[in-house]
Order: C-alpha cells, then sequence, then structure tokens
C-alpha cells in the first residue's frame, strides 16, 4: 500500500508540475524583450511585471500612462488623449493597447511624440494603414496605427519603442455631449470591460492579442478582449485627468461620483475640472455632471458650422417640462430583463439587486410584470406577465434576492423571450434591461432587438464602474427607449427614480421635424423617439449653404403632448462658426449607416462603402479607416529583433470576475524544498493574467491547449501508476 500511495503522489506531483507549466507557457510566451530583474518586493510598489528565470526576481512590463485633457463648449467636447507607452525592457518593442472611448467620439487626429520632432497622422483605408504600419515597423522606423475595433474600443499600435524608453502618441476626438434632467454629463470611459465571447472557436490565427479566440459568432473577438493584469498586482496605467467647462451658461452644481476632483471657478460660465489625486488607475469610467446656475435650463440651442457648401446644425430643444393637467398615467406591462451572468459578480450584481427592487416597489395595482433572469440560460420568474399585486411581488423580490452571479452572457434567448414582436397593445409594454453589456456579438442583439420590438419599448440599465456604453445605447435606439447608467449603489435610488418617473410620463410622441429644404437635408438621427420629461430633442444636420444675407431659416418641430398638439420654431444662425458641429454630423452619420447594417436596410457592401466614403471626407477614424502616422528616420540597429507585447489593462473597479484559482494557488500544496517547484512558483506569483481570468462562459484557445496538454498528462501519469502496480503484482507473486 505504501509503494501504491507513493506512486499516487509521483503522479500528482508529475500532473500538477505538468499543468502549471503548460498554463504558464500558454501566458508568456506571447511576450518578449529582456529587461534589468527586480527582487519580488519591488512589486508592491506597483506596476506589471513578468517572470523571471532568476528565482526570487520579475520582471517589469510595459504599460501606458495617459494624460486627458478636455475643452467643453457648449454641447460639443473636443479631448486630447497623450499615451505614453513606457518600454522598461533593454530589446526592442511593440506595444499594442486596446483602450475604450465614448461611443460617439469622431477620432480625426493623431500625433506621434519622439523628443522634440511631431509626426502627423494621417486617415488611409483600415487595410492600406495596416500594410504601412506593418512595413515601418519591419524597416526600423518608429509607428503608430489607431483602428476602431467597435464604436467605444479602438487599438493603439506602435512600433520601436526603445529600450529603457518611452515613446508618447496624442489622439484627439470630438464628441456631443448628454442633456438630460436640466443636467450636462460627460464621460470619459477608462477601461475595456472584458467581455462574453459566444461560437465556436474559428480554426485560424487570431486577428488580435486579446484573450478570446475569435468565432464564428464574434470573428474579431481576439481585438476587445485586451489581456487583463491580476488585481493582485496593484492598478496599472494612471491617468491624469484636466476638464475646462464653457458651457455658454453661468454654472451651477459640479458633481463627479467615481472621483475626486479639485474645481476651480474664475469666472460664471467658466470652470477647470482636474483630479484631486492628480492620476488615477484606468479602472473605471470618470463622469462629471454640470447644472445651470439658478434653473436657467436653455429651452433652446442651436451650434452651426459652415464648411465649403454646406451648413451643419447640432440643435437641442427642450420639450415641455410638465404634462397636461389632465394627463392619467395609462396602465403598464413592464418586463425586467436582470444579468446574473459572471461578469456582474462583486458590487455589479448589488446594485442590479438594489435597482430592480426598487423597480418593483414603484409598481401600482393596475400594472402588470414579469422577471427574466439569465447567464448562460434564461428564466422567467411567470409564464406570463401578473398583475402587481402582493403575492406576486412578493414572488418577485424573493426571486430577485435568490439572483447569484454565475455562467456566461447568453442575452439572445433572454431578449427572445421579452420580445415577441406584438402590436396593437391594450397597454404600454416596457421592457428594462438591467446588465453591463459584457458581450462582444453587439450587432446581432440589435438586430434581433430591431425584428422582435413590435409596440414594445426597450430601457437599458447600465450596471458597473465601466458598462458597455455602445451596446447600452444602441439597444436602447434600437428599442426606442433611453439609456441610464447606475454606477454606484450610491446611484441606484436617485438614477432608477428618474428612470420610472420617465418611463411612468411620456412626455412627447409623434415628433416630427420640418427643415427648411427637407429634400437636401440629411438629419441624424432619422427618426426621432418618444421623449419623456426631462430629455431633449438633439439631432444633427447637413443642409446646402444659404445665401449671404438672407433671412434666417426656420426649423419646425412638432409632435403630441398627451392627446394635445405641440409644435415650436426656431431660427437656425445664417452663417456658422462654432468648430467641431461638422464632425459631430459626420459621426452621427457614420451610426446611422452602421444601424442600417444591422436592421438589413440595403446591402452591407454598399454600407461600407458608404461609411468609407464619409470617414475619407471628414479625415474620421471608422471600421473601414485608420490613423497611420510614420516616422521618416530608421532607429532600430539592423539585427535587433523587435518583440512584441499585449498591454495590460485592469479589472474594472468593483467587478470581481470569476478568475478561478490562480496558479500559485495550485502549487501551495506541493512540496516547497524542490527548486524546480519553486522556481514554478514565482513565476505564478508574477500578476500576470491567468488564461481564465475572462467572462465564465467565454472559450480561449491557450486554455483548451492547455486542457488537451493537461489530460494528455493525466494519462502518462495514470499509465504510470499502472505499470508500477503491475511490477507490486508481479514481485509479490
Amino acid at each position: 500500500m505504501r509503494a501504491v500511495a507513493r506512486t499516487v503522489g509521483e503522479a500528482v506531483v508529475i500532473l500538477m508540475t505538468f499543468l502549471v507549466v503548460v498554463a504558464g507557457v500558454s501566458v508568456f510566451a506571447a511576450r518578449a524583450g529582456n529587461a534589468a530583474p527586480v527582487p519580488y518586493e519591488a512589486m508592491s510598489e506597483g506596476g506589471l511585471f513578468l517572470p523571471s528565470d532568476q528565482p526570487g526576481y520579475v520582471l517589469p512590463a510595459t504599460t501606458v500612462d495617459s494624460d486627458v485633457a478636455i475643452d467643453v463648449n457648449g454641447l460639443i467636447a473636443r479631448t486630447r488623449i497623450r499615451q505614453t507607452f513606457v518600454n522598461p525592457t533593454d530589446s526592442w518593442m511593440e506595444g499594442v493597447y486596446v483602450f475604450p472611448l465614448p461611443e460617439n467620439a469622431a477620432v480625426d487626429r493623431l500625433r506621434m511624440i519622439i523628443g522634440d520632432r511631431v509626426v502627423e497622422g494621417r486617415i488611409e483605408e483600415r487595410q492600406r494603414a495596416e500594410e504601412l504600419y506593418e512595413e515601418a515597423a519591419a524597416n526600423g522606423q518608429q509607428a503608430s496605427l489607431v483602428s476602431q475595433e467597435r464604436p467605444n474600443v479602438f487599438t493603439n499600435s506602435v512600433a520601436n519603442i526603445p529600450p529603457d524608453a518611452g515613446i508618447t502618441v496624442e489622439i484627439e476626438y470630438q464628441q456631443a455631449l448628454t442633456f438630460e434632467n436640466d443636467r450636462v454629463s460627460l464621460r470619459f470611459p477608462m477601461v475595456v470591460l472584458p467581455r462574453y465571447t459566444p461560437g465556436e472557436p474559428l480554426p485560424v490565427e487570431p486577428a488580435g492579442t486579446g484573450w478570446a479566440p475569435d468565432t464564428a459568432e464574434v470573428p474579431d473577438a481576439s481585438r476587445v478582449t485586451p489581456p487583463v493584469a491580476d488585481p493582485a498586482v496593484g492598478p496599472i496605467n494612471p491617468v491624469a485627468l484636466t476638464v475646462t467647462l464653457n458651457p455658454g451658461f453661468a454654472i451651477g452644481e459640479i458633481t463627479s461620483d467615481f472621483h475626486d476632483v479639485h474645481i476651480d471657478r474664475p469666472a460664471p460660465d467658466h470652470a477647470v475640472v482636474s483630479l484631486a489625486d492628480g492620476e488615477v488607475p484606468a479602472d473605471r469610467d470618470f463622469e462629471l455632471v454640470w447644472t445651470a446656475a439658478h434653473s436657467e435650463t436653455p429651452q433652446a440651442s442651436v451650434f452651426s458650422e459652415r464648411i465649403d457648401d454646406f451648413d451643419y446644425h447640432l440643435v437641442m430643444v427642450m420639450p415641455p417640462q410638465s404634462l397636461p393637467e389632465d394627463y392619467d398615467t395609462p396602465p403598464r406591462e413592464v418586463v425586467f430583463i436582470f444579468d446574473k451572468s459572471g461578469s456582474m459578480a462583486g458590487e455589479s450584481i448589488e446594485q442590479a439587486r438594489s435597482a430592480l427592487m426598487f423597480a418593483l416597489a414603484r409598481l401600482r395595482p393596475q400594472d402588470r410584470f414579469n422577471i427574466i433572469a439569465f447567464d448562460n440560460e434564461a428564466e422567467a420568474l411567470f409564464p406570463t406577465a401578473q398583475d402587481a399585486n402582493d403575492p406576486a411581488l412578493r414572488a418577485g423580490r424573493n426571486f430577485v434576492a435568490s439572483l447569484e452571479a454565475d455562467g456566461g452572457t447568453e442575452m439572445f434567448r433572454a431578449l427572445e423571450l421579452a420580445l415577441d414582436g406584438r402590436t396593437g397593445l391594450d397597454r404600454m409594454r416596457q421592457i428594462v434591461f438591467i446588465t453591463d453589456g459584457a458581450v462582444s456579438n453587439e450587432e446581432a442583439l440589435f438586430g434581433m432587438i430591431h425584428d422582435r420590438l413590435g409596440d414594445s419599448r426597450l430601457f437599458t440599465v447600465g450596471i458597473g464602474s465601466a458598462p458597455n456604453s455602445h451596446f447600452m445605447r444602441e439597444a436602447a435606439e434600437a428599442g426606442r427607449g433611453t439609456f441610464t447608467h447606475v454606477g454606484s449603489t450610491d446611484q441606484v435610488r436617485s438614477r432608477m427614480a428618474e428612470l420610472f418617473q420617465r418611463l411612468e410620463h411620456p412626455a412627447l410622441t409623434d415628433i416630427a421635424i420640418d427643415w427648411p429644404d427637407p429634400n437636401h437635408t440629411d438629419m441624424f438621427p432619422e427618426r426621432v423617439a418618444d421623449l419623456y420629461l426631462g430629455e431633449p430633442v438633439m439631432v444633427s444636420a447637413r443642409m446646402p449653404s444659404a445665401d449671404e444675407g438672407a433671412e434666417p431659416q426656420m426649423v419646425r418641430l412638432s409632435g403630441h403632448r398627451g392627446d394635445a398638439a405641440w409644435s415650436t420654431e426656431i431660427a437656425l444662425p445664417a452663417d456658422g462658426h462654432d468648430a467641431g458641429v461638422a464632425t459631430v454630423w459626420a459621426r452621427a452619420d457614420i451610426q446611422e449607416l452602421e444601424r442600417r447594417r444591422w436592421r438589413n436596410d440595403v446591402d452591407a457592401d454598399l454600407i461600407a462603402d458608404q461609411i468609407l466614403e464619409v470617414a475619407l471626407q471628414h479625415q474620421l477614424v471608422s471600421q473601414y479607416t485608420s490613423l497611420v502616422a510614420i516616422d521618416d528616420q530608421v532607429v532600430r540597429p539592423d539585427g535587433e529583433p523587435l518583440a512584441g507585447e499585449a498591454v495590460a489593462t485592469n479589472m474594472p473597479d468593483g467587478v470581481d470576475m470569476q478568475m478561478g484559482p490562480t496558479l500559485a494557488d495550485a502549487m501551495d500544496n506541493l512540496d516547497p524544498r524542490a527548486e524546480s517547484l519553486r522556481a514554478i512558483r514565482n513565476m505564478a506569483r508574477t500578476g500576470i493574467p491567468s488564461p481564465v481570468a475572462l467572462p465564465v462562459g467565454g472559450t480561449s484557445a491557450p486554455v483548451n491547449l492547455a486542457v488537451g496538454l493537461s489530460l494528455m498528462a493525466l494519462a502518462f501519469a495514470l499509465l504510470v501508476l499502472a505499470a508500477r502496480q503491475a511490477r507490486i503484482r508481479l514481485y509479490r507473486r
């Protein structure tokens, strides 16, 4: 028996050692570059580290420092991001950094700063830009390539970063801001939320450097899933940020719910806001909100810009702020969709539970409701919507209290259950979708929402410190509803109260906008959704330039306030000088073209050509265009190799992704006296992202490889055990 026990122990050691080595290889194989080892204790100083072959020592890894400056004029923000790629190794490096931007960001400028020299980028078709970048990288020239993976996810690749040095890349974009409930809000995302990727892995080389394989359903999944640093390492990729406010009115309250800020007010209509700590880790979105002093809410605002033979306008009109006296909120059917997938673990699911509990408390006896929860599967609380009476609400609260975060993010089935395509309903049917949006198959979901919406309306509630806001806003757009973000438990009550105030009180329906020359005016969005209390009408438009000296042209808005007709007119400036309005219009044009693709309105190839035309004309980054900057000088010496590294990102704050055991944990039960095992343990504690640090239910080619090889190791260990037992039996005979 002792021999058998000893054999089993040896087999376990062999298997565990092999498992750790396989996992370690799958994590570290893509990394290269040599730096001077530093003691393991240096990890306490922060940063990201790679394994060293010297026991007790680790290697520093490439990180990105960002400096952000945002200038707000009226309802338009111009943002400049300076990303400095820091190479701590003694090899020439290429860094690849996947980072988020606002979903309506119009990226139009790139500069690469090398010492005192500045290299301006230019817009090219994406394939051509990639070819130019790869050629420059191979030639030893310093180059940068900025590409769009999703409207809110971009990649910056920087080639030939010198040893123990850095390169700064400057990116600029324009965006229109959000005005709701007397508040203007600005959101700057800092980290890409790890996303669930459905589908079978494709048998091809991955398109990007991320942890998820490309699949049949998401063929570019590896481009939107950057490696995630183990939270035990501590936060990396610091960000400094300053916002200069010139909103065009006296500023009232300024708030920042997620970061401490310093506010300087040199004038009533001017303010400068900066991070109180100077720098923060890139692990949650930054949000700034400001109001007009004395509730001087503008009833109409028009920003205009003339370029060549066109006038571009950004129009905002506030609808009535009250409902008719005889308005009676009709009975509703409300279906709540609750995301309980693994990406919601931690603070996110607590926020979601609180939000849903609050929503249930707002239901009236004449309302009906149902709850659909999903992870890998979807389940409904009731077969059909039930009256909001005490027994049903009690069942609903118990159901919500029992929900735990686990499994994949299979939204499709949950949306199928909620969206039945019915029309001619006897009551308002509203669907409230509470999720972090951690998916990578957005377009398939948008198309399904569009096809099955019927007379329902879909309202999305984004949960967590860094939700996928592109999915949330576009899902609400497809569902003719609105998007609400709840970034902390402190915001649950106020944000959900505002949402339900809107749901209960539609302020303006059947909205129409009449332009002076409708046959030659391009307006986006093409169709304005129903509006609720506190929401403005906001549209971008382009029309032929008016003649100089002509009378101001008028635009007329009309709709219904309950059963009563409503209309208003505003004058358009004859010669606008508000810089950036044309860029905002072009980004809105591209967004509308992208919507036509998932609506299947026109041929996909035609849409691609139209997006390319708009992006090239207005010099914008899009799905089909990229910005590329290339320095003329060759800096990397002949014979020196170029190593590559995907820059790791932080886990979003408050997200407790289902990580699985670390390699170090797996080694803790083995004999610490074995030198080889001690070296492996040192590797495991360097804080490199684990190949299983991804949303549960997602797939990973390295994991599949490791599992396959591990099974082979298990088989080998069992063979060793069987042979040893056979020898023992033979000896006893």
